[in-house]
């Protein structure tokens, strides 16, 4: 075990850690270290806080845009049109010289037209095909024996 330690003694690292300038230099590469550790981790913080700050920035030009809408609606709510339409609409009036025809429901629910009908066929993408194109697909319709429903 002391031969151990001696021949540890004798290595050429070792007597190179007894100089001073080598333990000064280790001292220097230490704290240089905990220096870039600590402003590493000071600007990861400033970038943490500018993420949430941009977050509630953002958040609050939504806030003022639905505060200018709400505005603008309040604004509509005063004007003689609105109260013209709800007027119509609440109570059925009727400006002067004008005729008020009321429909009942099962009438006007018996001439409107089905919207699921009309959807299906809207939801239908139409595709435009040139006419090689289809002179193309009508062969390769006739050789392969496929059935067109055209």
């Amino acid at each position: 075990m002391n031969s151990k330690i001696k021949n540890i003694q004798n290595h050429p690292y070792f007597k190179q850690l007894q100089d001073v300038r080598v333990v000064g230099l280790l001292i220097f590469a230490g704290i240089a270290l905990l220096v870039s550790w600590s402003t590493i981790s000071a600007i990861q913080t400033n970038y943490g806080l500018q993420k949430e700050i941009s977050a509630i920035q953002q958040e609050n030009q939504v806030l003022e845009l639905q505060n200018n809408n709400q505005k603008l609606a309040n604004q509509y709510y005063n004007t003689n049109q609105f109260l013209e339409l709800a007027a119509r609409r609440q109570f059925g009036k009727a400006a002067p010289n004008e005729k008020l025809v009321l429909v009942p429901k099962r009438v006007a629910l018996a001439n409107t037209v089905d919207m699921s009908k009309e959807q299906s066929k809207a939801a239908q993408p139409t595709v435009v095909v040139s006419t090689f194109q289809r002179n193309f697909q009508a062969w390769m319709d006739f050789f392969q024996h496929r059935q067109t429903d055209k």
